[in-house]
């Protein structure tokens, strides 16, 4: 079994206790649409290890606040209330209520709002919010890294194109190329290989770099 396989189990086994009986076949409907998306999976697991209020509680909707550069600010909508949850592959932190908005300058200014009362309005309406679409199905998101289109690649991401041969960055050899060496051993030459990409020019993600999948 694969990882999000364990962590599908974990989640229904967290869901067992924490899950009324009346909120539960909506609840699970929800799972089964996230069963394959690690970024929702990472809050749900979140969600039902940790809940909010202590209180039996299950989600009925995931919505989308903001993402950016791989980094996503998601909305819990469930029986009880609702709650904003920051995601990326770095790890997941519970930011609050939906209702008091962000409280953080620094994410309110990473997302683009103006202010905190600019964010609190658009959390009044968690409604008009955009529902949360697997990253799977999501043609704007890079597969890999999650970028969006016309961000940059996360570095090593095995979609990003390389803007010296137009291969796949991490397996042709213009990384050596340019660097002069064999291997890259010590984060001082990754560090230097960097500042190459920048200086030459990385190129974003785009819908064209997505990497055609079975039925796709």
């Amino acid at each position: 079994m694969d990882e999000l396989g364990r962590q599908l189990e974990r989640i229904r086994l967290l869901m067992d206790y924490a899950v009324p009986d009346t909120a539960r076949e909506e609840a699970e409907d929800l799972l089964v649409m996230y069963e394959e998306d690690r970024v929702a999976l990472d809050l749900l697991h979140e969600f039902y290890s940790f809940l909010p209020e202590g209180e039996n509680d299950g989600v009925r909707e995931i919505r989308l606040l903001a993402r950016k550069q791989g980094i996503f600010l998601l909305a819990a909508i469930t029986v009880r209330s609702a709650y904003i949850y920051l995601v990326s592959s770095e790890g997941i932190e519970f930011q609050g209520l939906l209702d008091d908005g962000l409280w953080d300058r620094e994410l309110l200014a990473f997302f683009g709002f103006k202010s905190r009362a600019q964010c609190r309005r658009q959390c009044a309406h968690p409604e008009e919010l955009s529902v949360y679409e697997p990253v799977g199905r999501d043609l704007d998101l890079c597969p890999a890294c999650l970028a969006g289109v016309g961000e940059e690649h996360e570095l090593g991401c095995p979609v990003e194109v390389c803007p010296w041969c137009g291969g796949q960055l991490i397996h042709c050899n213009c990384r050596f190329d340019q660097l002069g060496l064999d291997t890259i051993e010590s984060e001082g030459e990754l560090l230097r290989f960097e500042k190459l990409l920048e200086g030459r020019g990385r190129i974003p993600y785009s819908r064209e770099q997505r990497p055609a999948f079975p039925g796709e």
